[in-house]
């Protein structure tokens, strides 16, 4: 043997194995595939801009930055929710917030990325969050920093510890121009059809987000191989009518009378088939009634009489989107968004979901 390695001969009984031509080539047949990948990808930072420019073509891009600042935090957020069982998140810190809830160590968490997000955006003047107790002024509301960001920075936190779909909600509404810039307050309680947007995040199997402007409403999830929200469906809209109902029927004798009727009818054979459905956190309930339609009720209680959820950060924001969707929202006396809040953590009653199931329960609320 001379130490030179001989090829082996060729097995003429053995199948030959083809080698496919690697992607990347001189003839740029790499580039055509990859641009035929790309072409379906819509992000939320492009639907955004390319409705501005088409509906709004005067727009300076300033919403567009606020949103970015909003979407950046969800995509933090949503990393560590998928990575709560590994990092210090789960569990509660042992203090209460300004609504007496049990703060969950992942509530400050969320809290805290989204006001640092959102911080250095210079357009934003003042930040609300349900876990706050007053607001957050970063600038006196003027031309410059004329918005204003109101937050749930994780709904249903209450379900982290045993791994339940979780959210994040938000409104946005601008400066008033018919009060003075100092009166803080003024600007920040306005009924819900004055917000200019409006949106939430579900962290679940996978994160997706909703959002509208006042043009329907655009569904986005996040694709983790790329780190943004794609457009996964545009122009939803909810089913006039759905065979589900959402509400938590542990409070069935705290409930008013027209309420207790209504569950017994849609238990009833004259109701037709419809299933009860209720996960606990607020914006999961509400992104199946989305899609599937239904009705998510949270009424009044003798322990509530005004209701449990926060009319400004949860029931407002979630109003617009349900009626841009096609649907409805009221308190079981009013619109949602025709409310004029007087405080800045005012509870209400929702009755939200598809029109014809919103006017069903109404009509045995109000018998």
């Amino acid at each position: 043997m001379d130490g030179t390695r001989r090829a082996r001969p060729f097995d003429a009984g053995r199948p030959v194995r083809r080698v496919e031509k690697p992607a990347i080539d001189p003839s740029g047949e790499f580039t055509v595939k990859m641009d035929e990948m790309t072409s379906s990808i819509t992000t939320v930072e492009q639907h955004i801009f390319e409705r501005q420019e088409s509906q709004h073509p005067a727009a300076s891009g300033q919403f567009s930055w606020l949103l970015s600042g909003i979407l950046l935090a969800t995509r933090i957020i949503s990393a560590y929710v998928r990575r709560a069982g590994f990092v210090d998140v789960l569990g509660a810190t042992g203090s209460k917030n300004v609504q007496g809830e049990l703060v969950q160590k992942l509530d400050v968490l969320a809290n805290e990325i989204i006001v640092s997000c959102l911080g250095y955006r210079g357009n934003i003047g003042i930040m609300v969050s349900e876990e706050d107790d007053e607001p957050r002024i970063l600038k006196e509301p003027d031309e410059q920093a004329r918005y204003i960001v109101l937050f749930d920075p994780l709904d249903g936190s209450s379900n982290i510890d045993v791994n339940v779909s979780i959210g994040t909600i938000f409104s946005i509404q601008q400066r008033r121009e018919d009060v003075k810039a100092h009166s803080v307050m003024e600007h920040i309680l306005q009924p819900g059809y004055k917000q200019v947007a409006a949106g939430y995040v579900v962290y679940g199997s996978s994160t997706v987000m909703a959002y509208t402007t006042g043009d329907g409403v655009h569904m986005f999830t996040l694709d983790p191989s790329i780190g943004a929200y794609r457009l996964c469906q545009e122009n939803v809209k909810m089913p006039e009518h759905g065979n589900l109902y959402s509400i938590n029927e542990a409070y069935r004798r705290q409930f008013p009378p027209g309420i207790q009727k209504y569950l017994d009818w849609v238990k009833s054979e004259e109701a037709e088939g419809y299933g009860l459905r209720y996960i606990g956190s607020l914006v999961a309930d509400f992104h199946r009634t989305l899609l599937k339609g239904g009705v998510f009720l949270y009424p009044p209680t003798q322990k509530a009489p005004q209701g449990k959820l926060r009319l400004l950060y949860e029931a407002n924001p979630l109003a617009m989107i349900a009626e841009q969707a096609g649907g409805a929202a009221t308190d079981g006396a009013q619109r949602i968004l025709d409310k004029v809040p007087t405080s800045l953590h005012e509870r209400t009653p929702l009755i939200i979901g598809s029109t014809a199931d919103v006017d069903r329960v109404l009509q045995f609320w109000h018998q």
